[in-house]
């Protein structure tokens, strides 16, 4: 019955809470090399710390530099853009780096010409149902329908939304994934991947860098408006599903997402 397969399906999302995996910091300049990036740099400018070790051999070309560290942190540079990245799964906002290292490079190189900056983050949920993180996508976020049937396996599905938000576009893609915990585990699982999208204008490279950084400053803002946008609009309408179709008076508790202590 259609009752009865949602609710096996929204008994495998009941307590959810997100999962925090990756922050990353993307800046764009018209006038970037990926040269302007090497690890006597990164050390000679006070950029990171002189005592952090390299997880392997830096990569140095035309196209491509890349610094990665024991500590997850990594440093990429194109024409045109330099990412900085960094795992946050259980580590508090005051050791979130990469903002401050961000800073540093657009301070150092303060005559680039900056256009663009965006701020991302990843993370999942985890089901315990076979089909239930497949289903969030065909059957919460999309309508049902007999688009479902074509083919020999239930579909693969994903979602992209932009929202208009005051300050800047907010681009969320929502995707069914599975995490290989174990040889037997395998976990099915939906990404959250979202990014706050901001253009850098101004009249001179000094009033561009002020917006850079301000940007910059202000990313915990842009998580805590991602942990509300992916707890109140998407998993809380799973919650409110629960409560209809659950016949044992189970109250599912509020889910508290992204869980990167303050």
């Amino acid at each position: 019955m259609l009752i009865g397969s949602a609710f096996i399906y929204l008994k495998g999302c009941m307590n959810k809470k997100i999962i925090p995996q990756d922050l990353t910091i993307s800046v764009e300049a018209k006038n970037l090399k990926p040269h302007l990036l090497s690890l006597d740099f990164a050390f000679g400018c006070g950029m990171v710390p002189s005592d952090w070790e390299l997880a392997r051999q830096p990569i140095g070309t035309d196209n491509i530099a890349q610094l990665i560290f024991t500590n997850g942190i990594a440093i990429t540079a194109e024409p045109q853009r330099i990412i900085f990245a960094q795992p946050i799964r259980n580590v508090d906002r005051l050791e979130v780096v990469i903002p401050e290292i961000a800073r540093k490079y657009t301070n150092v190189l303060s005559n680039l010409e900056f256009e663009a900056i965006r701020i991302n983050f990843r993370s999942y949920v985890p089901f315990e149902e076979q089909d239930s993180a497949r289903q969030y996508i065909t059957q919460t976020l999309l309508s049902p329908g007999t688009w479902q049937s074509v083919g020999e396996t239930p579909p693969h599905a994903s979602v992209e939304l932009v929202y208009n938000l005051q300050r800047a576009p907010f681009y969320l893609k929502i995707t069914e994934a599975a995490l290989q915990e174990t040889e037997e585990k395998v976990t099915p699982i939906i990404i959250f991947n979202g990014s706050f999208s901001y253009q850098v204008n101004g009249e001179s490279n000094a009033e561009k860098l002020a917006v850079v950084h301000s940007v910059i400053n202000n990313w915990q803002s842009d998580l805590s408006d991602y942990q509300n946008i992916i707890n109140n609009k998407f998993l809380a309408q799973v919650a409110q599903k629960e409560q209809v179709l659950a016949t044992n008076g189970f109250n599912p508790e509020a889910n508290n997402l992204f869980a990167v202590s303050a």
